[in-house]
């Protein structure tokens, strides 16, 4: 992760929870006091976002000590401690839940990944996210995705050219559209061509375009799609595609298979963040 970038979401998040103070802590507890806390694992899981409880706590008190325990892409068990925290259990308590909702998202998606890859159980295809995130977290789920052992779509509008549905009714067609892109973006930038039946194969095939999609294609057309496209063009799966219905695209020969549900419907992996005591 973009170290920079990620500082810049914390210090918006953190100003969100934590308002002018936290009431509750400072109130109630002496600013001296000094407290160690544990981040414990409630569930079996693949492990996302440790560097930011370095990160994290640094900013909000940087005589905070971290340990940190499991690291990101490592799996982890019921019961098992993530990480050792230890410093003013007011610095402590006010950086924890901005923290534990990261961690337990990002956890989430990278056991997600995980569980597809496992899944689908086919090392020629590669599983890949979307851009269907959630607002303000992409930076924070897109790296989760890669700690599970996928990889990243476009991270972004600006990444890379794909002609989509609409696009393509827009410039009337998919050879009209393609050429106009040609003709307006500088050669470094990949061109993605969205396909729904064989002849839109064929016409992205005799475009040269850099990636053909096949949406929402049953595994049978995919197969008998990717016959159609030379091996100089990547070819990508999306639409319809689940974690439960993974195993019926196993060896149809594309080269990667998007999947929206790795950050649009992930479950947060359940983490406790348990206070020792201070004194």
């Amino acid at each position: 992760m973009n170290k920079l970038l990620v500082k810049k979401q914390l210090e918006h998040f953190f100003i969100e929870d934590l308002g002018e103070s936290d009431v509750t802590s400072e109130s109630a507890i002496s600013t001296s006091a000094i407290g160690k806390a544990k981040i414990v694992a409630k569930g079996n899981g693949v492990m996302a976002g440790c560097d930011l409880l370095t990160w994290g706590y640094g900013m909000l008190d940087s005589t905070i000590s971290v340990q940190v325990l499991v690291s990101d892409g490592e799996e982890f068990q019921r019961g098992d401690t993530i990480a050792i925290l230890e410093g003013r259990v007011i610095s402590l308590l006010a950086g924890e839940r901005v923290l534990l909702n990261l961690l337990q998202r990002m956890s989430g998606i990278a056991t997600m990944t995980y569980t597809a890859i496992k899944t689908l159980e086919d090392e020629k295809i590669r599983i890949c996210d979307t851009r269907k995130t959630t607002p303000g977290l992409r930076v924070f789920e897109k790296y989760a995705v890669r700690c599970g052992g996928g990889f990243n779509h476009r991270r972004g509008l600006s990444d890379a050219v794909m002609l989509k549905e609409n696009h393509i009714l827009a410039c009337g067609g998919i050879k009209q559209a393609v050429e106009t892109v040609r003709k307006n973006v500088g050669h470094m930038v990949k061109i993605e061509v969205e396909t729904t039946n064989e002849d839109e194969v064929r016409e992205a095939v005799e475009s040269n375009v850099d990636v053909i999609m096949f949406d929402n294609a049953s595994p049978i057309e995919i197969k008998n799609y990717r016959k159609l496209v030379p091996e100089n063009i990547i070819t990508e799966a999306s639409g319809g595609i689940t974690i439960d219905n993974l195993p019926a695209f196993r060896e149809t020969g594309v080269d990667y298979i998007s999947l929206g549900c790795l950050t649009h419907s992930v479950k947060a992996t359940d983490l406790s963040f348990l206070l020792e005591g201070g004194k």
